[in-house]
């Protein structure tokens, strides 16, 4: 067993969840100790030790030793593709199959005529996010900065900022947002959702 790559799957495991190091202790009956030195891959933890560690997760222990065939490979069929219809008439479609430790996502948004879509405050620093209009026209703005995508335009920027999604026009607009998202490091926060 490698113990770095152990070490690796159990940290971002742990983070994926929003969990401190003393969180994961106390689910797993583990000492913050163990488990840090499990993290930094400095030591080789017991069966029981890592059954415990593996139940904190909330994952078998078989897939946190071994990365199987089927967790490389993971398809997200259109009818299992989680659907959102937001209140004020926009639609959003997480394309994207959960991937644990993977913090990316890939989002189909549908705007009627005149929608906004509203403000999102930033993600954490180092997330970053691609939008691609497939029709009609979007006006994102990025912090202080407003920008009219028509289709076919696609754009990168930082998401560490507050951003906007609306659609002034008089028909229907539909775009794709590919996120990248760093989670913050205090426990308890969550990520929000994408439009």
């Amino acid at each position: 067993m490698d113990l770095l790559m152990l070490g690796e799957r159990v940290q971002s495991l742990r983070i994926d969840r929003g969990l401190t190091l003393r969180d994961l202790a106390q689910r797993s009956e583990v000492s913050v100790s163990m488990l840090s030195s499990v993290e930094r891959g400095e030591k080789a933890p017991t069966v029981l030790v890592l059954d415990r560690i593996a139940d904190g997760l909330e994952v078998t222990l078989a897939s946190l030793v071994a990365e199987s065939d089927v967790e490389r490979i993971i398809v997200r069929r259109a009818k299992d593709q989680d659907r959102v219809d937001e209140p004020a008439g926009w639609q959003r479609t997480i394309l994207t199959p959960v991937v644990p430790g993977v913090n990316f996502e890939w989002i189909r948004s549908t705007l009627p005529p005149g929608c906004d879509a509203g403000t999102f405050p930033a993600y954490a620093t180092g997330s970053h996010e691609f939008v691609a209009v497939d029709s009609g026209s979007l006006t994102l703005t990025v912090g202080d900065r407003e920008m009219t995508l028509s289709a076919g335009d696609s754009v990168y920027f930082a998401a560490d900022v507050p951003h906007s999604y609306a659609n002034r026009a008089k028909v229907q607009c539909v775009y794709h947002v590919a996120a990248l998202i760093m989670r913050p490091r205090s426990p308890g926060r969550t990520r929000r959702a994408n439009p």
